[in-house]
């Protein structure tokens, strides 16, 4: 736990508090801007709802009706941008800081251009159908802005790092519309405190964004899932299920943490990226579902609509081109293509189960798989519980099988790690924090 700032006189703490607002409606706007741009690109790129850029029509019904020449196109065009893109980045910019590297630093302060850079290379690519999550920039966003304001604001180091990692906070709650997850993710992801020093500005900067959020895109939960009861059927389900999505999980992690340390920064990720992107546009000819973060395979899985066969398949792929995307040297979050992966792996499990105990539907265990999984793989456990609470929705008893699943993939992966340690290989898990930006 980082050390927390001292008592402080009345006009520090005037500007403390003028700081904690200022991030907190810096948050909010950058995500509320990272979120137009997506949807503009998005738009754009695939000719659907040109007239409004927040519509009901969603990304992948717009795909989806796109021809497939289109999808081949623009997916080759994101393997341009991703490649060139970064190759500049790394060229030319100054070195990328990690959010969390920020938050331990003596000086917390990211760089802005190369941050700026970073964080729209991530937006555009991910319009494009980029596999990888959009969630990374407006943190990103978010804490370089607090970075700044603290060091404007003469705050100490230890005031500093609190707020960068609310800055980030901030930027999660306004893109996704999550204002707990992102107060929870500041002090459990980033500052490992509940002292109230770090819990009023982090509330604080997570309400104000998400209020902003809220007062441009609306109220709305990023998935519409129905309200699944708690049966008897899950429960049980639940306690059997979450330790094998904890084992997944926790592979997912190493796959996706051994493509980014060996990812390329030099002019071979201009010609990687081509290739990764031109390969997935070619799958998207038969198979829409893949493009993008995986919201759209994540929403058809909560509604219980896809089968057996079909979530196995896009499991595969979705897992595939995500490890292919990082190795190849494109940038982006894990977050949506983590939830994505638990809620088909689940349907996958839930299938089976349902063979022996019918009765649940697949959306349920859908959503259960999610949270666990998601759980695991960004290894904040009550970050994912509020995540997948905010981004669904669901009925209050419907918890308990998800904190049954939730503890059984973290208390597996916690065991295997006792013997799969990534610190035993410094130099793989150094180089992936380098590359975790």
């Amino acid at each position: 736990m980082h050390p927390l700032p001292e008592s402080r006189s009345m006009g520090h703490s005037l500007r403390w508090a003028a700081v904690v607002v200022l991030i907190g409606v810096a948050g909010g706007v950058a995500g509320l801007g990272l979120a137009a741009l997506l949807h503009t690109v998005q738009h754009v790129a695939y000719g659907y709802s040109i007239e409004t850029i927040f519509s009901k029509e969603s990304f992948q019904q717009g795909v989806t009706a796109a021809s497939r020449s289109r999808r081949v196109e623009m997916l080759a065009l994101c393997g341009l941008v991703a490649g060139v893109g970064w190759w500049a980045v790394y060229r030319w910019c100054k070195p990328l800081v990690s959010i969390a590297r920020a938050v331990r630093s003596d000086d917390p302060r990211m760089p802005v251009f190369a941050t700026v850079c970073h964080a729209l290379l991530q937006i555009v690519t991910v319009a494009l159908g980029s596999p990888l999550g959009r969630e990374v920039a407006p943190r990103e966003i978010g804490a370089m802005l607090a970075g700044r304001l603290t060091s404007f604001a003469g705050l100490t180091v230890a005031e500093s790092r609190i707020m960068v990692a609310c800055g980030a906070g901030a930027g999660l709650a306004a893109v996704y519309n999550v204002p707990v997850a992102g107060a929870v993710y500041v002090l459990e992801g980033l500052l490992f405190t509940i002292d109230w020093r770090a819990v009023v500005p982090a509330v604080v900067t997570s309400a104000i964004a998400g209020f902003i959020a809220r007062a441009g895109l609306g109220d709305f939960p990023q998935y519409d899932v129905p309200h699944y009861a708690c049966t008897a059927s899950l429960i049980v389900w639940s306690v059997l299920a979450g330790p094998l999505i904890g084992l997944a999980a926790w592979q997912f992690t190493k796959l996706t943490d051994h493509a980014r340390a060996r990812a390329p920064r030099d002019s071979r990720l201009v010609l990687l990226c081509a290739v990764n992107f031109l390969c997935i546009g070619l799958l998207a000819i038969k198979f829409p579902l893949l493009l993008g973060n995986g919201k759209g395979p994540a929403q058809v899985g909560f509604d219980g609509s896809l089968t057996l066969q079909f979530a196995a398949v896009l499991l595969v792929l979705r897992v595939l081109i995500t490890w292919t995307s990082l190795r190849a040297g494109a940038a982006g979050g894990l977050l949506t293509p983590g939830l994505c992966n638990g809620a088909l792996f689940a349907i996958v499990l839930g299938s089976v189960w349902s063979a022996w105990w019918p009765g649940a539907p697949l959306g349920a265990f859908a959503v259960i798989g999610a949270a666990a999984f998601l759980a695991t793989s960004m290894r904040v456990p009550l970050t994912a519980i509020a995540l997948i609470f905010e981004f669904t929705r669901p009925s209050s008893e419907f918890m308990l099988p998800v904190l049954i699943a939730v503890a059984g993939s973290v208390a597996m992966s916690s065991y295997v790690r006792q013997f799969f340690d990534p610190a035993r290989r410094p130099d793989l898990s150094a180089k992936a924090e380098r590359a975790n930006v």
